[in-house]
């Protein structure tokens, strides 16, 4: 793809000027034709300094920008705005330069003819597969706007949900940092200037400051090591977690854990039965459903389940009789999926699952943001405390010597 620089004027008069990306300057000039400009120059542009490029692989759509974008779309559409001057409306108001680009090429395919799933299906980063078959089943259905405005919806919740989640840990996060931060300080500059003073003294040196003495000559000495281990580490848990072995191991123990544990899994149960009850109000087929569900749940331990789930749907079970036979999946759930099986009220009653457990995750997420708090501060004490008796042992036995 290369970049060209272009000048032009709108039917109005109004001039413009930018730049387009496309695989030639006859392919720039029938994307900007596509957006009724006049065009009166298009050139190359000059290569960019490599300063000044963009780094493609760092450049994400925000979560937030596409949840704006989503409901947006679906309240124009929904006031019976033609959907390619929707498009061009969000092109002009969205703030994010990479989404304005995407959505720019979005009503250039569709203004070209193609249908609005197809368009944002060539954006996978930004539009999931999720994303793109609700759009796709409000298309064949003739009810866009339904689709969009559960889909809007349903963005919104999963977003606000993992917005709290995610400030539940950035303060912890934070002062563990700073903490280490200061420890390693600590420990490669101010102690190995009383080491000199301790040693001189000719006296026993307790275990403790004898052990805080050994991890400052180790840090200052060998750092390099350190950081070598560290890397390593990182780096071999990263490969282990790409593995399916790996993946389905370290999702399992994430269930496993304390507090943490019990949090994950009723977000992913809340996005289970969230994205699954849309799905189907969508007019999605089951099973097909199922499968975009699994995808979008980022747990190998659920992603096989409904995977499972699917396949077994597909024979002619029903998908309470699949989950009840899951450890990983509460009694309730079977019970109420089997009831909305019985009754026809799946989406139904999968709304009602999927808001019982996020206001559980919100209440624990609550309760995490109260406690922690003084945790660290108790966690953070007592190491600062063993790190202060142990040079100040030695310290004030000196003393007393003198």
């Amino acid at each position: 793809m290369a970049v060209y620089n272009y000048h032009a004027r709108t039917e109005a008069g109004d001039f413009r000027e930018g730049t387009v990306e496309a695989p030639s300057r006859e392919a720039a000039i029938n994307l900007l034709l596509k957006h009724n400009l006049i065009i009166i120059s298009v050139e190359p542009a000059a290569k960019t300094p490599i300063f000044a490029k963009r780094i493609k692989f760092l450049e994400r759509v925000g979560k937030k920008d596409v949840v704006v974008f989503s409901r947006q779309l679906a309240s124009l559409v929904e006031s019976k705005v033609p959907l390619l001057e929707s498009l061009n409306v969000l092109v002009k108001q969205t703030t994010s330069g990479i989404l304005k680009e995407k959505i720019l090429e979005v009503s250039g395919d569709v203004e070209g003819g193609s249908s609005l799933s197809r368009a944002l299906a060539k954006h996978p980063k930004v539009f999931s597969n999720f994303y793109v078959n609700m759009v796709k089943a409000g298309e064949a259905s003739g009810n866009l706007e339904k689709s969009l405005s559960y889909l809007a919806d349903y963005l919104e919740r999963q977003y606000y949900l993992l917005s709290e989640i995610k400030g539940a840990f950035t303060y912890p996060a934070f002062i563990l940092s700073v903490f280490i931060v200061a420890g390693i300080v600590v420990m490669t500059v101010v102690i190995p200037q009383l080491v000199g003073v301790l040693e001189e003294s000719g006296q026993e040196l307790p275990l403790p400051t004898k052990i805080i003495i050994w991890l400052s000559d180790f840090l200052k000495g060998y750092w390099w090591l350190f950081l070598a281990i560290v890397f390593g580490a990182a780096v071999g848990l990263f490969r282990f977690k790409k593995s399916k072995e790996g993946s389905r191991a370290i999702d399992r123990l994430i269930l496993k854990l304390p507090v943490f544990g019990k949090l994950l899994k009723l977000t992913y149960l809340a996005r289970f039965a969230d994205n699954l009850s849309i799905l189907i109000k969508g007019g999605l087929p089951i099973t097909r459903a199922l499968k975009i569900t699994a995808d979008v749940i980022d747990n190998t331990v659920y992603k096989e389940l409904l995977y499972k789930v699917a396949e077994e749907v597909r024979g002619g079970a029903s998908i309470a009789s699949v989950l009840s036979q899951s450890q990983d999946v509460p009694v309730m759930v079977s019970q109420m999926v089997n009831v909305g099986e019985k009754t026809g009220r799946l989406d139904k009653i999968l709304g009602n699952i999927s808001s019982f457990y996020s206001k559980e995750a919100e209440r624990i997420v609550a309760n995490l943001s109260r406690l922690i708090e003084p945790f660290l501060i108790l966690i953070l004490g007592v190491a600062v405390a063993i790190l202060v008796a142990s040079i100040l042992m030695p310290m004030y036995n000196l003393a007393g010597g003198l």
